[in-house]
């Protein structure tokens, strides 16, 4: 009996730093999103599809492969600050199930100070919340001038970062693997259809490993 005990202790601590490993490296808690159900696509340019044709941006290639009404709320030109002005008339409107949110890269090449860009997406996360939707971030590339010329954008950390401070699932590399091939891009920081196309199946599959796409029996 006492040689029993005595493991206790090696397994409560043995437990915890499981537990600890799990916290830190757990996949967010997210509710998977019926088909019929509506989704909002909150950007910019990328979201609206500058580079491409009607029909060939990636919120209207996910809808069909999904079965949600996806709005196209993305806007050229649009920063995270002046998205913040717009972002709650569209909460109310649509009321989404899940907000999608493709924001940044217009703030980056205007040399925003990204603690502000960050706390602006903050916002955005918060204000969804509020309003009962999930919400999915998707991380945009540091569009600086030497990474447009060099050709190898990189996501902002502030995208990692809002993930594990909010909580929040977050999409990465996708935007930024587009940006690196030419034979995807309109020009230096649009997409073309393919690119367009590229992305809406790499955020399906991104969806579908988060848990959000529900499986559907054959």
């Amino acid at each position: 009996m006492p040689e029993n005990t005595s493991r206790y202790p090696l397994l409560i601590l043995l437990t915890a730093v499981f537990l600890i490993s799990t916290a830190c490296g757990r996949q967010v808690p997210v509710t998977a999103v019926p088909q019929g159900q509506t989704v909002l696509a909150f950007g910019d340019s990328i979201t609206f599809g500058t580079g491409a044709g009607p029909g060939e941006d990636w919120p209207t290639l996910l809808e069909p492969a999904t079965g949600w009404y996806v709005v196209n709320a993305g806007i050229p030109g649009d920063t995270t600050f002046a998205g913040k002005s717009r972002f709650p008339d569209l909460l109310a409107r649509y009321r989404p199930a899940l907000v999608i949110i493709e924001m940044g890269g217009n703030d980056f090449l205007r040399r925003r100070p990204q603690r502000d860009v960050k706390e602006d997406l903050r916002y955005l996360i918060r204000a969804a919340r509020q309003a009962g939707s999930q919400v999915l971030l998707i991380a945009v590339p540091e569009l600086s001038l030497m990474a447009v010329i060099a050709g190898k954008p990189d996501d902002s950390p502030i995208y990692a970062e809002l993930g594990q401070e909010e909580d929040v699932p977050v999409i990465t590399d996708v935007l930024s693997e587009v940006l690196s091939s030419p034979e995807l891009c309109a020009d230096n920081i649009h997409p073309n259809a393919a690119g367009y196309r590229k992305m809406a199946d790499e955020m399906y599959r991104g969806m579908k490993e988060l848990g959000l796409i529900l499986e559907t029996k054959p």
